[in-house]
């Protein structure tokens, strides 16, 4: 068993319901944090029963880190991703050994192909250019390339094949991507996507743009970090008063060929493995193109058996700047990107208030939960106090906050709809912190799905919880926030 043991936090009877709780703790007489915290402790405790500790559970199976190593999930970096391991851990524990799994925020897929690995079929709905790249590219790689496919890849990571080419293919560029590459680079990446368009096979073509994709932030002057891309002090863009290093940028050439070389090896190596593309015992694998706000709703009622996902957290990371590199590089245009920006799940301050009864009356009940929900609701009216108070470091904090969490609840309402019955749902999430008040998201979200047809099963807590960001811990001091795993079931 990947886990282990499971020590409980402890063992206290079901959570209260909101009619239930003491009007001492929501009655305006204390302080808008004095209230959250008080509200917070008696769900806390209300939920207790719920919060266990997976010895074994770490951050490495709930990030990218444990798919480093791993075939094929280690080709493209996506650090938002969880791990294979935990996806197949989660399917073995709830038998889940036939039908279809969902992902409405498939990211690079990883539920889709650890799912298609163990003979389900499987589909994923993702809103990011980057991510239907990457996805497309994996599921090319998995119907089976010939050997003179493999061959040619090989061919281009050992004889740079692109160098020949005198040709030079400009680089799309953003407003925030100019400048990001070393001349060697720029070079390089012109020629290589140059000698890309003279081939005749669209199947070569998009594996090798893929591995172009894979390695531009290392040949570049940045680096992604959460909310934003830092810039390696030689870019010459000055950013912030501490300058930032990056170390090492690989020349271009070195780079795509390591790249090129590694795909080649898990080819062939889990070929020779019997892990051959294409395999009658694999799954099948369908890309939902577009926003799960969109694309949920038209999907079959009761038709999906598992799912697993991680959505966007509530932290104000812009996922349109972290990729931004990649996203130039895949045609995408300023107009376009500020339009993905607004289709994206509210987790910015950027992100302006959607209208979701108009995009689907039938979420009222969702809405409902979300606007009626105590803690939910204390967090809000204390944002929003602090906002008027002028106190906040940014005035988008509390629309982002809200609309977080009311299109969540239109995302919960619509995954308990397309769910089977007794059908599981598992959410990788974390807890966040705002001007002091700590936001239970696992807490709130669990409330809200309860309201629209889920039980909680259990929240999986990490062992370490994470601390807040330094702008926090120089006034609130370093506090933990949990991360956790949640099982809901359909009731």
């Amino acid at each position: 068993m990947l886990f282990g043991s499971v020590e409980p936090l402890c063992l206290i009877p079901r959570p209260l319901m909101s009619d239930e709780l003491p009007k001492s703790l929501v009655t305006p007489g204390a302080s808008g944090l004095e209230r959250i915290n008080r509200l917070n402790d008696s769900y806390e405790h209300s939920y207790a029963r719920y919060f266990q500790r997976p010895i074994a559970l770490n951050r490495m199976l709930v990030s990218f880190q444990a798919s480093k190593t791993r075939s094929r999930y280690r080709w493209y970096k996506y650090k938002e991703a969880f791990s294979a391991e935990l996806v197949e851990f989660f399917l073995q524990k709830y038998g889940v050994a036939s039908g279809v799994t969902l992902d409405p925020f498939a990211g690079t897929g990883t539920t889709m192909f650890a799912a298609q690995s163990m003979g389900l079929d499987s589909e994923g709905i993702e809103l990011l250019p980057i991510g239907q790249a990457v996805i497309q590219a994996r599921r090319l790689a998995e119907t089976g390339l010939s050997r003179k496919e493999i061959e040619t890849i090989e061919s281009w990571g050992k004889k740079h094949v692109w160098q020949r080419h005198k040709a030079l293919s400009a680089i799309n560029e953003l407003k925030i991507t100019a400048g990001a590459y070393p001349d060697e680079a720029v070079v390089g990446i012109g020629k290589y996507v140059s000698a890309i368009s003279q081939l005749d096979n669209h199947r070569l073509e998009t594996l090798l743009r893929f591995a172009l994709l894979c390695v531009l932030e290392s040949v570049s002057y940045t680096r992604k970090d959460g909310q934003y891309l830092r810039w390696d002090y030689r870019s010459g863009r000055r950013q912030g008063k501490k300058r930032f290093d990056k170390g090492e940028i690989p020349d271009f050439k070195q780079a795509i060929s390591k790249k090129l070389l590694e795909i080649v090896c898990d080819l062939r190596s889990d070929s020779s493995n019997g892990l051959l593309s294409g395999s009658s015992d694999h799954g099948r694998v369908k890309l939902h193109s577009g926003s799960c706000l969109d694309i949920l709703p038209r999907l079959e009622t009761a038709s999906y058996d598992f799912i697993m996902t991680s959505p966007p957290y509530c932290n104000r990371y812009d996922y349109t700047r972290t990729y931004a590199l990649e996203l130039a590089l895949l045609g995408v245009e300023e107009k376009e990107l500020t339009g993905l920006r607004q289709s994206m799940l509210s987790c910015t301050v950027e992100n302006r208030e959607k209208n979701l009864l108009r995009l689907n009356p039938a979420w009222s009940t969702a809405l409902n939960a979300a606007g009626t929900q105590p803690l939910l609701g204390e967090i809000l009216r204390y944002l929003q106090d602090m906002k008027d108070r002028d106190l906040l470091n940014n005035n988008g904090i509390p629309r982002m906050v809200k609309g977080y969490f009311f299109e969540m609840a239109c995302v919960i309402s619509e995954c308990a709809r397309v769910l089977k019955r007794d059908a599981r749902l598992v959410m990788v999430n974390d807890n966040v912190r705002y001007s002091g008040a700590g936001i239970s998201v696992d807490i709130i979200l669990s409330e809200i799905a309860k309201a629209v047809g889920f039980e909680t099963e259990s929240i999986l807590v990490l062992p370490r919880a994470k601390g807040n960001s330094s702008q926090q811990m120089g006034e609130h001091g370093r506090s933990p926030l949990r991360k956790c795993v949640y099982v809901w079931r359909k009731a």
